[in-house]
């Protein structure tokens, strides 16, 4: 399973680039300060966020200033929020979302292991009727995890899918759903009205369902990924996030900007290609990976 320092490798390197006389004790430079502030833009947080840590460590001595905003960062994202699948409802339906290329098929078929891993028995469904590629993937994948998958014919209705496959998985005893949706754009509002529609089919199925709404944002866009997300949560409530392709970006810090603007938990994070390489999101982690020191000394 791939690390967090691997994945953040491109985000620790656009933050830490030449920040040595920072953090190397006494008061910092108005230079390097400058520097700072530039960095942390750079990686995508958000500027009153960055602003905060220029203040912080303009006002600093010096002593202690990594730690300092190292603190600051964890507390900005707030305990973590991992997904207790022995726990969880059972049945439970937990709805995918977001834009094209996302990695949503990808991502459904590692939560679909990871729900296994913990005990319970996931079906799969396939709701993007645009693509039969994404059709035929998430088959794939779950001949891999050893699950179940329903799909509908290509251009079929996806909220009627989505209703066979909330059937399907009482009739068989599954106990997680998890609904692969198509990627769409933002923008695009009869799209957009679908989730809605796709989530009242799954309400129609079993009441109460579904109990999740993850969506699935690819770190690499950086801050556009919270703009995406704030017309998904005006479709359909959300009530978590993934963050997927850490590892190819150097926009890491939009993780920031996901959590300050929607309110809602980070469970997930995708820090390599390989089947294990969907974790748990950790703060403390995410945060200390960032500014660790690479064996270059970057």
């Amino acid at each position: 399973m791939a690390s967090w320092r691997e994945a953040l490798r491109k985000t620790r390197r656009t933050v830490r680039r030449g920040l040595g006389t920072l953090f190397g004790g006494g008061r910092p430079s108005e230079e390097a300060v400058e520097e700072l502030e530039e960095n942390l833009l750079a990686a995508d947080l958000p500027a009153r966020l960055a602003m905060e840590l220029v203040e912080t460590a303009e006002a600093s001595g010096g002593d202690g200033l990594r730690e300092g905003i190292e603190r600051r960062l964890i507390e900005e994202l707030g305990p973590a929020a991992p997904v207790s699948w022995a726990e969880a409802p059972r049945p439970m339906t937990v709805l995918l979302v977001g834009a094209n290329g996302s990695g949503k098929t990808t991502t459904a078929a590692k939560l679909a292991r990871r729900a296994a891993g913990n005990g319970r028995k996931p079906l799969l469904c396939a709701a993007d009727t645009f693509r039969a590629a994404g059709t035929e993937q998430l088959a794939l994948w779950a001949e891999r995890v050893g699950c179940d998958v329903v799909r509908g014919q290509r251009g079929s209705d996806a909220a009627a899918v989505a209703y066979d496959a909330q059937q399907a998985a009482l009739a068989r005893g599954a106990d997680t759903l998890l609904v692969d949706t198509a990627g769409r754009m933002h923008t695009r509002e009869p799209l957009m009205r679908e989730l809605g529609k796709i989530s009242r089919a799954l309400e129609k199925g079993r009441e109460h369902a579904p109990e999740e709404t993850w969506i699935v944002l690819d770190a690499s866009i950086g801050q556009n990924a919270v703009a995406q997300a704030k017309f998904f949560h005006q479709a359909v409530p959300l009530t978590g996030a993934i963050l997927t392709k850490l590892d190819g970006s150097a926009k890491g810090g939009a993780v920031f900007a996901v959590r300050r603007e929607l309110g809602i938990p980070l469970l997930y994070a995708g820090l390599g290609e390989g089947e294990e390489d969907l974790a748990p999101f950790d703060p403390e982690s995410f945060v200390r990976s960032i500014f660790e020191e690479d064996d270059e000394g970057v």
